[in-house]
């Protein structure tokens, strides 16, 4: 049986993370990031590991290595992972799944929830610099940056969705439904 690759695409804070750490613990999954590459090279660099310098490093290096270049590092992740279950965290466009869509077992996965429910999760987690003091405006700036402008097509090619505007029982009740139906 190939191994099952789960590409997790969703708009800021919409729960991509808390689904990735669910499937990692339940079903003793794998994970890779596309923020892992990222935030590696600015702490090498020791830059700030802030929303703005992810991004603007993402955009450099499509530009220098070609606009797959993070998904290549995701699928070689994906291929040495010895887990029968790997999860992608963090795909964000359709060149993020072109080295992954043809690897067997692989699936994409949006998961949503409203804007209001997006900010406050973002703030509560505060996980890049000076998230817990954004304003509802910046964050709504935040996800009109072009890192995120193709989330919402990307999503649209998603062949599985999830709705995270629930309790996360409900969001976790789905996943194992989801990973029932798509395993066998």
């Amino acid at each position: 049986m190939p191994k099952l690759i789960l590409g997790f695409v969703g708009k800021l804070a919409s729960g991509k993370d808390v689904c990735q750490r669910y499937i990692t613990e339940k079903h003793n999954a794998d994970t890779t990031k596309f923020s892992t590459c990222l935030r590696d090279i600015l702490g090498r660099i020791y830059q700030p590991i802030s929303r703005e310098n992810m991004q603007n490093l993402s955009l450099d290096l499509r530009n220098r290595f070609g606009s797959d270049i993070l998904a290549q590092v995701i699928a070689e992740d994906v291929k040495n992972s010895d887990k029968d279950i790997v999860v992608v965290d963090g795909v964000r466009r359709l060149d993020d799944i072109v080295s992954l869509k043809d690897l067997p077992g692989f699936h994409l996965i949006s998961i949503d929830a409203s804007p209001e429910t997006r900010y406050e999760r973002m703030k509560k987690r505060n996980e890049n610099a000076g998230d817990a003091d954004k304003t509802f405006e910046q964050f709504v700036e935040d996800s009109e940056r072009e890192a995120e402008q193709q989330i919402p097509e990307t999503m649209a090619a998603a062949t599985h969705h999830l709705s995270n505007e629930g309790t996360l029982q409900d969001l976790y009740d789905q996943i194992d439904k989801l990973i029932a139906k798509i395993q066998y």
